[in-house]
């Protein structure tokens, strides 16, 4: 049975406790973490401001986890995604597979982080350092061609 975590939060997460707790679990060989991080855009970002859909933002993370499951041999995935306003430097989201050997737990977390990108019901506002209100953030061709090479 593989260990699945999501959580939605407005609150900071630890990433050492993250990987910790899944080092624990039986047969784990490999851990492979991806910690996203609110980058300031060359200066121009103050913050950004992430809104969701309670209970569905959770409920499609679980439904990517359990497909990476079906997919690859894991022990365990941890998804975090924060929500709220977020500074820049803070992180935003952590996505950990663990598994007995890299191969699954590296291609298991860059499928999760892949469809977190295009599918969960997050919506994203950039707060610019000299503006009072903040902008919407288009989706990105980009990142639904990275979605697409797992179809």
């Amino acid at each position: 049975m593989t260990a699945i975590t999501v959580k939605v939060q407005p609150g900071g997460f630890e990433v050492a406790a993250e990987v910790a707790r899944l080092k624990a679990l039986p047969h784990v060989g490999a851990v492979v973490t991806f910690s996203g991080v609110c980058r300031d855009e060359g200066g121009r970002l103050a913050a950004l401001e992430l809104e969701h859909y309670p209970g569905m933002a959770e409920a499609e993370i679980g439904r990517i986890a359990a497909e990476a499951v079906a997919r690859w041999p894991l022990a365990g995935i941890t998804v975090i995604h924060r929500f709220g306003r977020i500074a820049v430097g803070d992180d935003i989201v952590l996505v950990a597979a663990a598994s007995s050997h890299r191969e699954a737990a590296f291609a298991a977390a860059s499928f999760l982080m892949d469809y977190l990108k295009t599918s969960a019901p997050f919506w994203k506002k950039e707060h610019t350092a000299n503006a009072a209100t903040g902008e919407w953030v288009a989706a990105r061709r980009e990142d639904d061609d990275a979605a697409d090479r797992w179809r």
